[in-house]
């Protein structure tokens, strides 16, 4: 029988939540690197038993776990196993060495000033689709790189910042680069999103890139409607079998291109609010795609105090709020970015974890919810793995 596997970064350290095909029981391992800002887990899709995980501390900055063992044990690429501290309890190892390759120069701030880039944090781990040594990481300031040795070294893909990297500004959250999308069909085609510059393609593994942004509306922050560059992207999603449809949450706006991203259109549709951070695609159905409404960019929180999923199955414009199981009063939790995600079984299962300490799980492609585990740290980010 199938295994599931969901993978959760929190504020306070990572958690494993496992059950079998019928996902009615979970087994949770964690806290794992207790105290530590989870950013980010992933597994790699040519290995099960190969995990990434991005840990931020204030004290000793960024390292990278792996785990070659579904996550029963962790260590630094770089550093023996079960060396991973000094007697100290600092992180030792060469993973924490990202360092920003070629003429960086500087971006804009909120204030229009130049500002020169700074290397704070992984936000997001990609592995390869097909090489479990080979995983991309998407930084802050936005900037993506790539280690073809587990994790060991990594160089970053600095052409990146040749596409008007000068005119990026952050987010709220940041100027961080928090998507990393492959092409199954085009191995050297890889999409990446940063908040606030907008969407961004390679055709070349990373020699050069392109804006892919046309079509985008950012009225308050864009006075100009044909910006190329600036726009909050939140979130963009596609289904692996039509890598040519990707869906986007924006900072307002929910989006759909037909076209890898050379145009976009809005399908918001009748959504109660277009603002949110997430967004999903159901594993076998490409036209059904999931979002989690918040009120507005500055009240994150659920509109009425009422967490609902929204669903469309046409591909957007028209949707439908997903409530069985979920608290319809009172509810005031935030959905991150990177805190939703879907299984592969063949009843697609949807997860997500919540800034109050909640993760979700619908076996039923939305149905019906069960919270599957309460009371962990805010959560920031869900993944998921299903091992056949």
């Amino acid at each position: 029988m199938s295994t599931v596997r969901v993978l959760v970064g929190t504020r306070k350290g990572a958690f494993l939540l496992s059950s079998d095909g019928k996902r009615k029981r979970w087994d949770v391992s964690g806290p794992l690197f207790t105290g530590w800002e989870m950013y980010h887990l992933k597994g790699s899709p040519a290995d099960p038993n190969r995990i990434y995980a991005s840990q931020t501390s204030g004290w000793f900055g960024q390292i990278i776990q792996r785990s070659d063992d579904g996550g029963k044990t962790w260590h630094q690429p770089g550093t023996p196993p079960g060396e991973t501290m000094t007697p100290e309890g600092t992180p030792k190892g060469e993973s924490n060495k990202f360092v920003y390759e070629g003429e960086v120069g500087k971006h804009l701030w909120y204030d229009g000033t130049p500002h020169p880039w700074e290397f704070k944090r992984v936000w997001h781990l990609e592995p390869s689709l097909t090489d479990p040594d080979t995983v991309y990481a998407g930084v802050e300031d936005a900037a993506l790189f790539r280690s073809t040795d587990g994790g060991q070294t990594w160089h970053e893909l600095s052409a990146l910042r040749s596409a008007k990297g000068n005119l990026w500004q952050p987010g709220a959250g940041g100027m961080c680069l928090h998507t990393i999308m492959q092409d199954p069909n085009h191995p050297e085609r890889i999409f990446i999103a940063i908040s606030a510059a907008g969407v961004f393609r390679t055709d070349d593994r990373g020699k050069t890139w392109r804006p892919m942004n046309r079509g985008l509306k950012s009225q308050y922050e864009l006075p100009d409607p044909d910006a190329e560059v600036g726009h909050c992207v939140h979130r963009i999603a596609m289904h692996p079998s039509r890598p040519n449809v990707l869906f986007m949450q924006k900072h307002w706006d929910v989006m759909r291109s037909d076209d890898a991203g050379e145009s976009w259109h809005e399908v918001s549709g009748n959504l109660p609010t277009d603002f949110g951070f997430p967004i999903d695609v159901h594993a076998h159905e490409p036209n059904t795609v999931y979002v989690i409404p918040i009120k507005s960019d500055s009240e994150h929180i659920p509109p009425d105090g009422k967490l609902r999923v929204y669903r469309s199955r046409t591909g957007g414009n028209e949707w439908e709020p997903l409530t069985k199981g979920l608290p319809q009063r009172d509810c005031y939790v935030n959905v991150l970015r990177d805190a939703m995600a879907v299984d592969s079984l063949d009843s697609c299962g949807v997860y997500f974890g919540t800034t109050g300490g909640q993760v979700y799980a619908s076996a039923n492609g939305g149905d019906s919810w069960t919270a599957i585990v309460h009371d962990l740290p805010a959560v920031l980010s869900v993944e998921v793995q299903t091992l056949r």
